[in-house]
């Protein structure tokens, strides 16, 4: 694995630290008055969430991690796993539920998602950044009502609750964004 100086790490770079891998979510490179510049990393790690802050001078080495991106079939879930096959050579893997966190109510029958791996075990796994939901529940269409910053309450054919503009009714079909988990547009 390659090695990179202290003042190189980026926010995304994934390094191996103390026996873990560990994602650079923030970095701030600071210069103080008084000795030498160093990169402040605040990292999170991949297998456990924890977080932690660590300081690195330019001198120091710290070995980067290359993780493997692969598209991934969503098969069926069964007993807190979900199972998943490659699209490429067949092979079937199970992944905990709990990997995508609250964004597991968006994975639908036969979607392709990203899994990145490091050797084979899986760390992270993301869905598509859009993906369409039926409404089920709303309230009514008002006719002019303006939809000037005004969202309504809606509940989608998953259960997960959005704030949607009051245009939208009850059976239309929207666009969610997985990320920030809200309404993006009409299907």
């Amino acid at each position: 694995m390659p090695k990179i100086n202290g003042n190189e790490i980026r926010p995304g770079n994934v390094l191996e630290h103390n026996g873990g891998l560990w994602a650079a979510v923030k970095v701030d490179h600071v210069k103080p008055g008084k000795g030498g510049a160093f990169a402040q990393v605040e990292m999170r790690n991949l297998r456990n969430g924890s977080k932690l802050n660590e300081r690195f001078r330019s001198a120091d080495k710290v070995e980067r991690v290359r993780l493997e991106q692969k598209d991934q079939q969503f098969l069926y879930e069964e007993n807190g796993k979900l199972v998943f096959m490659d699209t490429e050579t067949y092979e079937q893997i199970e992944l905990p539920a709990d990997l995508l966190g609250d964004r597991r109510p968006f994975l639908q029958d036969g979607m392709t998602i990203t899994v990145e791996f490091h050797d084979s075990e899986a760390l992270h796994a993301s869905l598509p950044q859009k993906v369409t939901c039926k409404i089920v529940e709303t309230e009514p269409v008002v006719k002019g009502q303006t939809a000037a910053n005004s969202f309504k309450p809606a509940i989608l054919d998953n259960g997960v609750k959005v704030m949607v503009p009051p245009f939208v009714g009850v059976d239309e079909d929207i666009i969610v964004n997985t990320e920030t988990m809200e309404y993006a547009e009409r299907a």
